[in-house]
Order: structure tokens, then sequence, then C-alpha cells
């Protein structure tokens, strides 16, 4: 009776594919409300577009048609000046879930799984049953094509196959048809996302036509292309004993568990080895990393993890972040602000040996912060490797480090009511999303901390601006009050004495009065720049990120 019934249970066993599953929970690539799911078309196929030009070495031009065709039914149409995509990819490309160039290697990119652009394709073939139609153009070739997803087997069909041979340039045009989705100017709209993707690649020039006829275009504001990704290796730091297994038993050109470390790690050199063997002596480096055994690499693990091993930071050539000079050029010419501060960190460690790399910038004033008429509020803006995080605000390691600093310690007595903006991107081969939509980073401690110590290095000096303009006011006033007795004190000082000008003598009082208040600003002056040489060697800024941690 019991082998009936289990038989019975898996007689309804059965095997999926990964794109099978993804229609299933379409969520979890972002296709969740009309608003976001098309802003998160945009952005996968704008990401992509810019990864490409950047990996190729072009300055790239990215245009958006977004065309309503009936209600919240859309043809939107993405179009870039890259490299375009090879005739014998670009089914797998557009049409394969976790396929592409990314998620296998350790290079920074907008994209990491090879998900989003088939998710799209996917998406428009559940809500409207269309293909999406292709054009690429590279070397001498243009492709152009329809394609579609068999969900059952995760694979990519292509129909309507049309080549070309001519001089036809470079680039990808993509269109797809979408329904179930809806264009409005809210701050999770597609505007707004295009906005803070101009704000944070000031390279680019990126050109937007909404469906209600409108043109919106930021053109570049820098001729600079960010340098191409450099594949890194991971730093041992961030090991786990897990992740020490399966590198060493997915290796098979080293022989030895020594020359394994060596050249699957960053920073692992041949007297580094040595410091590990002595620290386990019953582990034998000798042996081929495929014979590794569990106990064996969790030795190894913590022996790299001994405070008495001193280990090099990780490159900086893995990370590419912003820029300071970068940053500002770009607040300065999209914001407009009174004031920008610019935080850029070193690079730690993360988890899975992985470096990381945190900026941060505040624009206080002018067209900072949010408007509703005659009144300003703060906003928060959150970059992943220059892509921008527009939802899942609440959990995201950015929107927690924002909240847990004391503001008014940096002279903003309400944040939420200040004209600022707080502008936030973590740079790294991986980042870690809570999420297949990559739109929240993880709470990982150590990652939020750095988010926090980012921020409080850019308050520093917003703090020191603020105390300025405040300082400034009160002084104004105070020589304003002062002023206002001058010319009857005049008058009563000599009509006492019986001699003298009035006049003669406001002249004098106001000199000693601009005299003063001269030196004050002087001397206010010399303080501010006594404390900044001070503390430009970063040792003061280390313990007031300590204190307020």
């Amino acid at each position: 009776m019991a082998q009936t019934t289990t038989e019975k249970i898996f007689s309804e066993f059965r095997e999926h594919s990964v794109a099978e599953f993804f229609k299933k929970n379409q969520q979890m690539l972002g296709f969740s409300g009309k608003t976001r799911s098309l802003t998160t078309i945009i952005h996968e196929y704008v990401t992509n577009s810019l990864d490409a030009c950047e990996e190729a070495g072009i300055l790239p031009e990215v245009t958006i048609n977004i065309r309503e065709i009936d209600k919240e039914r859309y043809i939107v149409s993405v179009g870039d000046n890259g490299p375009g995509i090879p005739e014998k990819h670009i089914g797998k490309a557009l049409g394969q879930m976790l396929a592409g160039t990314k998620f296998h290697r350790y290079a920074q990119q907008r994209g990491q799984q090879g998900i989003g652009a088939s998710g799209c394709t996917m998406y428009s073939q559940i809500t409207t049953g269309k293909p999406v139609k292709v054009i690429s153009r590279y070397d001498t070739k243009k492709i152009s094509c329809e394609i579609t997803i068999d969900l059952k087997s995760n694979s990519p069909q292509i129909r309507n196959l049309v080549k070309e041979e001519g001089d036809f340039g470079h680039g990808l045009a993509i269109e797809a048809e979408v329904a179930e989705v809806k264009y409005d100017k809210s701050s999770f709209g597609v505007y707004e996302y295009v906005r803070r993707t101009a704000l944070a690649n000031p390279h680019l020039q990126i050109s937007l036509h909404d469906p209600e006829g409108q043109d919106h275009s930021f053109p570049r504001s820098s001729d600079i292309i960010p340098a191409k990704p450099v594949v890194v290796q991971p730093h041992p730091l961030g090991i786990s004993t897990n992740d020490m297994i399966d590198f060493a038993h997915r290796e098979r050109e080293f022989k030895r568990v020594s020359s394994f470390l060596q050249e699957r790690f960053v920073r692992v050199s041949a007297a580094k080895v040595d410091e590990l063997k002595q620290l386990v002596p019953d582990v034998d480096f000798n042996k081929a990393p495929s014979e590794l055994q569990w106990v064996e690499a969790e030795k190894i693990v913590k022996a790299i993890h001994n405070p008495n091993v001193k280990w090099i930071a990780p490159a900086t050539d893995s990370v590419k972040p912003i820029g300071k000079a970068q940053i500002e050029k770009s607040l300065t010419n999209i914001l407009a602000p009174q004031f920008i501060a610019v935080a850029e960190r070193s690079p730690k460690i993360y988890k899975g040996g992985i470096p990381f790399m945190v900026e941060a910038a505040l624009a206080y004033g002018g067209g900072a912060g949010k408007k509703a008429g005659d009144l300003s509020s703060s906003e928060v803006i959150r970059y992943a490797n220059r892509a921008p995080l527009l939802f899942d605000n609440s959990g995201c390691a950015i929107s927690e480090a924002v909240k847990a600093i004391d503001w008014k310690r940096y002279k903003l007595k309400n944040f939420e009511e200040e004209p600022l903006s707080v502008l936030v991107n973590i740079s790294s081969v991986y980042v870690p999303y809570t999420s297949a939509g990559k739109q929240a980073i993880s709470n990982d401690e150590e990652i939020l901390q750095e988010i926090k110590n980012a921020i409080m290095e850019a308050a520093r000096d917003l703090q020191s601006y603020l105390s300025g303009i405040r300082r400034d006011a009160d002084r104004k006033e105070r020589r304003k009050a002062v002023l206002r007795y001058v010319p009857q004190l005049s008058r009563d000082l000599t009509e006492l004495a019986g001699k003298g000008s009035p006049k003669e003598l406001e002249k004098t009082l106001l000199h000693l009065i601009e005299t003063k208040y001269s030196s004050e600003i002087e001397s206010e002056e010399g303080e501010a720049e006594a404390k900044n040489g001070k503390n430009g060697n970063g040792k003061e800024e280390k313990e007031e990120d300590e204190v307020e941690e």
C-alpha cells in the first residue's frame, strides 16, 4: 500500500527549464507592477548597450523610443552604436536564460547573470505573443531577425533571418512589443531612470522619445571612456571553505595545492604559501588540488584569516568607479547644485574574495533634491556599477546606511526636508543583489559599514560648508545690527563731546567695523585650512568613522 502511495506521489515528478521558472516567477526579474515592468525593460537594454560599448572602447550613444499603441500596450525601441552581436551569438544573447559573456568572468560589468535581455524577450512573448525584432550591425554585416524563446527547453527560436553585406557601421537595435506596462513620470518611471543613468555615466549620450511625443536629451559631459573591465582572480581573504573546495576540485591544470593557490588567487606569493604551510603543517601542499579534502581546505582558510598573516589589499585596477572628477562634472551638468562633496573609498574585500569599492557624493542646494513647487526634500540616488537602482528601496544596504547616519551631526536639522541629493555607487566584479531583478543590494555588514563611511566622509565636507554659510549669515546679521546704530551714535558722541564732525566719526566707526569683520573672516579661513591640512592624512577621518560606528 505504501509503495503504491509513493509511486502515485512521484508520478507528477517533472523537470523544468530555468526559462519556465522565470515565466512563473517573473517578479524576480523585476516584472512586477506596470511602471516597474516598463522601466525594467529599458534598464536591461540600456545596461547591455553600455557594457558592450565600454568593452569595445566606444563612446556610447543610446536612443530610446516608446510608442503607445493601445491602453497599457507599447512598442519599445532601443538602439546603440556598440559593436553589435555576431550572428552565431545573437540567438543565445537575446533568447536564452543564463547565457552570455558575464556570469563566468570575474570582470566588473553592469550585467551579471545573462538573464536580463532574454527576460525582456520572454516578457514580450508572454504578454503579447510577439517576438522581439533585432538588427545587429557588425564588421561588414547586417543581421535582421525575430527572436522568441522555447520556454520548455530554454533555447532561442530565430525566424525571418536576413543577412546583408556592406558598410553599415556598427550597433544593435531591438524592438519589443509589450503589454501590461505603463509609462508615467513618477520617480520610478523611465524618464527618471534615464536621468539617473546620465548622472552616473557622464561619457554617455542618451535620448528618450516618450509616448507623449516629448524628446528628452542628455548630452555627454565627458569624452573619457571608462577603462575596459579587467578580468581578475578572487582575493583569498573573502574565500570560504566551500569556495576553496569548489575552486580546487574544478582546476585540472595545477599539479600541487601550492601552485593552485598562487595562480588561482591574487596576492598569494610563494612566500605567503610558506607562511600558510607553517600554520597548517598537517596539510600536504604538494598534493593535487582535486584531492583536497574539506577538513584540509577549512584549515587553509583559517590560516588565511590568521591575524598574524598580513595580506596586500586587492589591486585597484579590477574595480572601475565613476571617479571623483566625473561625478562632480555630472552633478554640475545635471543638478547644478550650490555645493558638491565627493568621497572615494579604497577597495575592500567582500565574501568570495571579490574586491568592491564605494563612492558617495552629496549635492546641496540649486537643483539638488526633489522639488515640489517651492519646497525641496532630500533624495537618495542608488547605483551599482553605474546602473541606477530605482526599486526595492527599503531592502537595500544603501538606504539602510543613509538612515543609520546622524545627519544633525553634519548640520542638517531635518534630513527629509533638505535640498540634498545623496549619490552612492558600489563598484565590483560581483554585486550582491537581493534578487535577479538587480534593484537592491544585500545588507552584508562589511558593505553596509563601508557605505556609511563613504557618506560620512562626504558629509564632513558638507558640514564645513554649511557651518561657513551659517557663520556668514550670523556675521551679516550682527554687522547689520551694529551698522543700524552708527549714524545715531556718531551724532550723539560728537554732541556729548562738544567737538568733532558726526560725518567724520561715522566714517571712522564704519572703518573699524569693516576691519573687525574682515579679520574674523581671515581667522576662520585660516582655521579651516589648518583643519583640512590636519585631516589630509586620513587619520582623524578614520577616528571619526569609528566614533560614528
